[in-house]
């Protein structure tokens, strides 16, 4: 394996989830509905844990949490930007908007994290040694949290947007109402909403 490329795996994927807890906490402020407010709490909090996972993560595997690299900060400028259309549409003067945007913002964050732990999952299989045990340790605790927060929040976005254009929402989605974990279960829940 490709030490380097591994290193760069990890160090973008905690600044990811750096900018992850901006992105949570500006969504939060263009969050409507209280049931997805709530869900985007406790997502903020789990993103937080996160950032201390891989930081003790990288420290076992030797690399200084704070170092930088071209593609940490091409993902840091991502998060930024992520942040800063949520800012301008809360601006915009129309709240159902500025949530759907923040919604969004919320799936495209995720699904980088999902990928990330995806990938993390694939070096700890890979690993040897105390570093295997720890990168595996990580990836099972963040795991299924990552699912839910790109699955749960695909569903809030689709029922936000159906809600905006008059369509019959379902609200907390299915995919929350089932607490579904895998891209599988979110398209039964999906396909079994009854609409």
């Amino acid at each position: 394996m490709k030490q380097e490329q591994v290193k760069e795996l990890l160090l973008q994927s905690l600044e990811h989830e750096k900018c992850g807890i901006e992105v949570y906490q500006t969504a939060l402020q263009c969050v409507l509905n209280d049931d997805l407010k709530e869900e985007f709490k406790k997502y903020l909090e789990q993103t937080q844990t996160h950032v201390q996972v891989l930081t003790e993560v990288c420290l076992a595997c030797n690399i200084d949490p704070d170092t930088q690299t071209p593609g940490r900060g091409i993902v840091r400028m991502m998060g930024e930007s992520l942040v800063q259309a949520m800012r301008k549409a809360g601006a915009a003067g129309k709240p159902e908007a500025a949530e759907i945007v923040a919604c969004e913002c919320v799936v495209l964050a995720e699904t980088k994290d999902h990928l990330d732990w995806e990938l993390i999952g694939q070096v700890a299989e890979r690993f040897e040694g105390e570093q295997k045990a720890d990168l595996q340790a990580a990836y099972e605790q963040v795991e299924d949290q990552e699912d839910e927060h790109l699955y749960h929040s695909r569903g809030w976005c689709r029922e936000l947007w159906m809600q905006s254009m008059g369509m019959q929402a379902i609200l907390p989605p299915p995919e929350e109402r089932k607490q579904v974990k895998s891209a599988i279960e979110a398209a039964r829940a999906q396909k079994g909403a009854g609409r």
